[in-house]
């Protein structure tokens, strides 16, 4: 299953916890059983049971399927697939669609690190993280287009990115578009050369991670639940979170800080 490595395992103020495969599959496939064990490292756990950090005490999840290679994720293990009746399939597709769902509900940023190919379930993977930084050397596609299973679910995500005729491209196609392609069209929010990919990404890691962790959660979920409503919708919508969240004890602190012109005191942040 999954791994979960941390920067400091002080569990009052955790850093980002990595989500990676076990470093045997090949390409960084995705198998149910990763799909399940990705699912408990994000939806939690029993601290004591497992030895683990619990989630909600972690600040930011970064995502890296394959840390060495040239294949971030190849997707879906074909040699799964074609074992696979319709019953399993069905069970495959709805664990891989209930891990992207989570990366978006889960209430720190998900950051995917980027370092080489990506296709299928794996660009699936880069488009629903919350965040993405890639190295000029990725690359990006839903190759089921030029083959013989269409990327139906992948394209959930990537078209909620980079469009509707760039959608239509990617799968159609089932080209490979290059990292600075990718920036372009909204897939990823920063290119970077190889060797600074990690610099890259604990740095965003840092600044997404500052202030009110409380507050910051809440907004997150907020942004995903208002960004597809229509704008009378949406404001009503946020209109009622944002008013609800100024009488939080860390909104009450924040302002306090600024009036007395001190750094803020969280109850869980930094």
């Amino acid at each position: 299953m999954g791994n979960l490595e941390s920067e400091d395992r002080n569990l009052s103020l955790l850093g980002a916890a990595t989500v990676s495969a076990d470093r045997e599959l090949s390409r960084s496939q995705i198998r149910i059983f990763v799909l399940i064990g990705c699912l408990v490292l994000l939806d939690g756990f029993d601290v004591q049971a497992m030895g683990f950090v619990a989630p909600a005490l972690v600040r930011a999840w970064k995502l890296e399927p394959a840390v060495l290679g040239p294949v971030f994720s190849a997707g879906h293990d074909l040699a799964e697939v074609a074992e696979a009746g319709l019953p399993a399939m069905r069970s495959l597709l709805g664990t891989c669609t209930e891990l992207m769902t989570l990366m978006q509900q889960v209430p720190q940023p998900v950051v995917a690190r980027v370092h080489g190919l990506a296709t299928a379930a794996g660009c699936q993977l880069v488009a629903s993280a919350d965040l993405a930084v890639a190295s000029e050397d990725a690359g990006f596609a839903t190759p089921g287009g030029k083959g013989g299973w269409f990327c139906h679910t992948p394209m959930v995500a990537v078209a909620r990115n980079v469009g509707r005729k760039r959608a239509v491209e990617l799968a159609m196609s089932g080209d490979v578009i290059d990292a600075r392609t990718a920036l372009d069209w909204g897939l990823v929010n920063q290119v970077v050369p190889a060797g600074q990919l990690d610099s890259a990404v604990q740095d965003l890691l840092d600044r997404v991670t500052r202030g009110s962790a409380e507050s910051k959660g809440i907004g997150k979920q907020a942004l995903y639940a208002q960004i597809d409503l229509d704008q009378p919708k949406a404001y009503a919508y946020a209109v009622e979170v944002m008013a609800a969240t100024s009488q939080l004890p860390d909104a009450h602190e924040w302002t306090q800080a600024f009036l007395e012109k001190r750094k803020p005191r969280w109850r869980r942040g930094r």
